[in-house]
């Protein structure tokens, strides 16, 4: 039988399961976009909340259309725009008043909170998830919590997030951050003349795979249903079984869970 909350809706069409629509071409797609992050950030996070809608409407057992859908961390607004497509009522939380403004896309539905301390009531949002920020906070998990308190019995939780070790760990900063943040940080500005956007310590956190999997095996109110490379095709998901090269090869972590 399904849970309560999804019993009335149970008659709507559903997408194909995400791992169908984890292609070989989406992630080359993907991997395109991001050279543009930089030079071109509304092309590149505009593929991205597309992408970004697309998985969070096949990972929750229900069509999206009427959901609450809460993104912790949803920036300047592109967010909204690829949920509301879909049907969903949008709601996002940025800590960051340059962020949610940077794009100057509407923001009716934009909180201004931190993801630690989310000012929503508990068990009132469909979906909760959160897309590349635990990277950017001091406590990732606390930020994990909240997101599963929010959320109704028998909704869904996705937390993806960019994982230390990989490729992309550095963001910006790209692989220097193998020889430390602090380091990486201080090469950045002397080729560039400024500071990184994300400034290792302040505004990016080594966080590991094995982290975020023991947070989901110890929270007693939600279960991991998957956990899942983020852009790599769904051949390649089972490196997240293997304790360490996970850490490089999975480059972004998705877990997603199922509040009891």
């Amino acid at each position: 039988m399904p849970p309560a909350p999804f019993a009335r809706q149970a008659g709507r069409a559903r997408q194909a399961p995400f791992s169908s629509l984890a292609t070989w071409g989406r992630a080359r797609r993907l991997l395109h976009e991001f050279t543009f992050e930089q030079s071109d950030p509304d092309r590149f996070y505009s593929a991205l909340a597309r992408d970004t809608a697309q998985m969070v409407a096949a990972l929750h057992p229900v069509d999206l259309a009427g959901q609450t859908v809460l993104d912790v961390g949803g920036g300047p607004g592109f967010f909204a725009d690829a949920f509301t497509r879909r049907g969903a009522a949008y709601l996002s939380v940025e800590p960051d008043a340059g962020e949610m403004h940077a794009a100057g896309l509407d923001h009716r539905t934009a909180i201004r909170a931190q993801g630690q301390h989310l000012p929503i009531r508990t068990a009132s949002v469909d979906v909760a998830y959160s897309s590349n920020v635990a990277e950017h906070t001091a406590q990732p998990w606390e930020m994990a919590d909240e997101l599963v308190r929010v959320t109704r019995p028998g909704g869904t939780v996705i937390v993806s997030y960019t994982l230390w070790w990989g490729p992309f760990g550095g963001h910006e900063m790209g692989l220097s951050h193998y020889l430390g943040g602090h380091r990486a940080a201080r090469r950045y500005t002397r080729l560039h003349g400024r500071l990184p956007k994300n400034l290792y310590g302040l505004s990016l956190f080594p966080i590991t795979a094995q982290a975020g999997l023991d947070w989901a095996a110890s929270t007693s109110e939600a279960q991991l249903l998957q956990a899942f490379p983020r852009y790599l095709p769904s051949w390649a998901w089972p490196v997240v079984r293997i304790p360490g090269v996970r850490e490089v090869a999975a480059t972004n972590l998705v877990l997603v869970l199922r509040k009891h």
